[in-house]
């Protein structure tokens, strides 16, 4: 850590004598460099402290969406569980707020509010131990999703992930996190089975379900704490086999093929535990010059080749491009245009915004309007055209056998996510407007279309103009549990930059 004292040092110093700079770094600038060269010597001695200029620094502060990002000062990169602690201790004590991050891919508009503070990035944190009876596995802070398949599926097992190799478990999982696994396990979080956790004071704590917090750090674990690892439940690989069926619709097939959704897949919510069916709207010119195709997957668990029972009433609508192969669990990623060389997992300097609901089953009348607004809105507006429209339809066995009052996430009962994703080019408050209104205008219409008072809203996807109602459920004694939890474990707000509750 020497290297890094003196570094960190010269830059500070460097840095502080520039007077337009001091406006840019004031938090570090009016701080003394033995207040850094403190942090260093409190962090083990594979940790870092980066500050602005430095690659590192750059990448471990790029986010997946640019809009309404952190402003951060220093990065810290922790090597062992106690650095978590140390870095929010040190900050606490200079008033200075924190933010962790993992995978950089939370594009919530709220984390915006964190400026002139320290991020402290989990990237060395990750890891996987699997407990020798082979039931659970510890996964450390920072691990992403691919690491853990990859890992368990090399010694037979599996557990829930969600459906991009580079986001995190912790990320999705402190929110509930789908996956493709849910039907079988639940959500992500529905295996955890204990945490060491690093509070809003500094202190680290193992919690499990015997905690009052366990509750709420399953749902809204963002607003409670940082989480150094996790003992998840883990399962031997029940069916090696996985496969998949593609196709393209034109917009002229919007009625026939959601219909065909909801009578031979969704069917009132009893989709098959090994069925999974997604789709999404996208602009390929190659394909329709003017107006946005449709792609659609069913996949299924446990076969070499999609049930033709599954595929056929698809086949009968007239797709204009069909697909179809066998793999195994790892391989979904890829298929579905999640993995790591994907689009979705690139950061490529765009405004990456969604607008979540989850609704019950389609509505026709208004999957057509979406799709007209869609189709006209990225046509007139060039710099929107990459946008794509999600449709997610897991299956709910797992995740509805789980008591909806036992955990902080809300909505149990819904059978479908869906989410508009607004990409664009930063290109100032106009733009930034007219996409934003345009998602809540999508969105409004599947909420009409949907007959329901009640906005849901997966917080994992929020753009962050929501509700605490939309992210945390509405009966009244949720969020008065949440509250008061929030008053207990952070009565100062340390971690209010991801969907508060206060």
């Amino acid at each position: 850590m020497e290297v890094v004292t003196a570094l960190a040092a010269w830059a500070i110093s460097s840095t502080c004598r520039n007077n337009i700079a001091q406006s840019m770094f004031g938090g570090i600038c009016r701080r003394t460099v033995d207040d850094v060269n403190e942090l260093v010597a409190r962090l083990s001695p594979n940790a870092h402290v980066y500050l602005p200029g430095s690659d590192v620094f750059t990448q471990a502060t790029t986010r997946w969406s640019v809009l309404d990002t952190p402003g951060v000062n220093v990065v810290v990169v922790p090597s062992v569980e106690n650095d978590v602690a140390e870095t929010v201790k040190y900050a606490n004590e200079r008033s200075i707020p924190f933010l962790a991050v993992n995978g950089g891919h939370g594009a919530i508009t709220t984390v915006g509010k964190m400026q002139n503070g320290i991020e402290i990035w989990m990237h060395q944190l990750s890891g996987v131990e699997i407990a020798q009876d082979g039931n659970t596995a510890k996964i450390s802070g920072g691990t992403l999703s691919k690491t853990l398949t990859d890992t368990l599926w090399a010694a037979g097992k599996q557990t829930v992930t969600g459906g991009c190799e580079c986001t995190s478990i912790l990320g999705p999982g402190l929110g509930g996190g789908h996956g493709f696994l849910q039907g079988r396990y639940g959500l992500i979080s529905d295996q955890f089975v204990s945490m060491n956790i690093v509070l809003a004071d500094g202190s680290a704590q193992t919690i499990d379900k015997n905690s009052d917090l366990w509750w709420a750090m399953q749902g809204a674990g963002h607003n409670f704490a940082i989480v150094t690892s996790v003992t998840s439940k883990i399962y031997d690989v029940k069916y090696s086999d996985w496969a998949y069926a593609s196709f393209i619709f034109t917009g002229d097939q919007i009625e026939g093929l959601y219909d065909t959704i909801n009578n031979r897949l969704l069917k009132n919510g009893t989709q098959p535990m090994e069925v999974i069916n997604y789709s999404f709207f996208f602009n390929s010119p190659d394909m329709d010059p003017t107006r946005p195709v449709i792609m659609f997957f069913i996949l299924q668990e446990g076969v070499k080749a999609v049930d033709k029972a599954y595929t056929a009433p698809f086949h009968k609508l007239g797709p204009i491009v069909t697909d179809a192969a066998g793999g195994i669990y790892p391989d979904l990623p890829a298929w579905t245009g999640n993995g790591n060389e994907s689009p979705p997992c690139q950061k490529a300097g765009l405004v990456n915004i969604r607008f979540p609901i989850d609704v019950d089953v389609y509505n026709i009348q208004a999957q057509r309007k979406v799709y007209d607004l869609f189709a006209s809105a990225t046509q007139e507006t060039p710099a929107l055209n990459n946008s794509l429209f999600l449709f997610e339809g897991y299956s709910l066995q797992g995740v509805q056998a789980i008591p909806s009052e036992s955990t902080a996430f809300p909505f149990r009962g819904d059978n479908l996510l869906l989410a508009p994703l607004i990409v664009y080019p930063p290109g100032g408050p106009k733009l930034d407007k007219k996409a934003a209104k345009l998602g809540e205008d999508l969105r409004q219409i599947l909420h009409e279309g949907s007959g329901r008072s009640e906005l849901h809203t997966y917080v994992n996807y929020a753009f962050g103009a929501e509700t605490k109602q939309n992210w945390y459920g509405y009966e009244q004694w949720r969020q008065e549990r949440l509250v008061a939890l929030k008053k207990k474990y952070d009565p100062h707000g340390k971690f209010n930059f991801y969907a508060p509750i206060l």
